[in-house]
């Protein structure tokens, strides 16, 4: 008998509350590192983001899977109004804890991201930080998403790409920094967000800089379960990264070539909520 898709969901939703709960407990608050994530050499994702997006002073700005709220407390330093948003209850109350840290108030919100628990027509950004391939109806996502921004409103996301076939060896390795129900993105979660948003674009990242994985695993002898290697890689610094340097710069040129391209860890994906009715011809993505 096929399984119903909305205890599914739920069993879903219930593990990844579950491990995430875990992983806040076992968090202390001066290791998530805040500034890093936005601002090391290697977070490239990140970096590309902020450019695109540009002021956010004085903005509402909806962050969806906020995890331990280095996103939140980022964007509220830089003056937005952030709402944080997570399946894991612990993990919003590290976002809050984090925020007093910081001097930074943000309000944080209990909420799977397929039923937001967020008002309509209320946010002029949405970012989404690794958090689309842990839910499986994204169509559901896409649309609560564009119920709650305002008519213009942008959203920044990334995910991992399903098709490296070293990054998926690196996924069935690291079994216990995991959850079993992560699908990393297609190509088709890119034309579903075309139903949905206008101006959708994406960029990707990460294609021989996968070397620095290969150097943690063979050169340091860290196995994949023991330490997070995307999170471990904000700890780098321009002097450890000197040998990577090149790769980095012909992932520039490399992670452009169609076909190639998909190939990379991770995609950028953004797009805009059409001002009218009228204006809401959907874009191709493009780079």
């Amino acid at each position: 008998m096929p399984e119903n898709p909305t205890m599914s969901d739920a069993a879903t939703q219930s593990r990844e509350a579950a491990f995430h709960d875990a992983w806040a407990n076992d968090t202390r608050l001066e290791d998530v590192l805040v500034r890093e994530c936005f601002e090391a050499p290697t977070a490239l994702e990140n970096q590309f983001i902020l450019a695109r997006m540009g002021d956010v002073r004085g903005k509402k700005l909806l962050d969806i899977g906020a995890g331990l709220g280095e996103s939140s407390i980022y964007f509220a330093l830089r003056g937005a109004q952030v709402t944080a948003v997570d399946v894991s209850p612990m993990m919003i109350e590290k976002v809050i804890t984090l925020g007093k840290q910081y001097g930074v108030e943000v309000e944080g919100r209990v909420s799977d991201g397929e039923f937001l628990n967020v008002p309509s027509d209320e946010y002029d950004v949405i970012y989404l930080a690794n958090t689309i391939h842990h839910l499986r109806n994204r169509a559901a996502l896409f649309e609560q998403m564009a119920r709650a921004l305002k008519p213009g409103g942008v959203f920044f996301s990334y995910d991992p790409l399903a098709y490296n076939p070293a990054i998926n060896v690196y996924r069935r390795m690291a079994t216990r920094v995991r959850t079993p129900d992560e699908s990393p993105l297609t190509i088709g979660d890119l034309k579903l967000a075309q139903k949905y948003f206008s101006n959708v674009g994406h960029r990707e990242f990460w294609l021989s800089g996968l070397l620095l994985f290969v150097k943690y695993y063979l050169k340091d002898r860290i196995h994949p379960n023991s330490d997070r290697y995307w999170k471990r890689i904000l700890r780098e610094t321009p002097q450890t990264l000197r040998w990577w340097a090149p790769l980095h710069a012909l992932d520039g040129m490399l992670t452009r070539i169609p076909g190639l391209r998909w190939l990379s860890w991770n995609v950028v994906m953004w797009g805009q909520k059409p001002e009218s009715a009228s204006n809401s011809q959907k874009g191709a993505p493009s780079a």
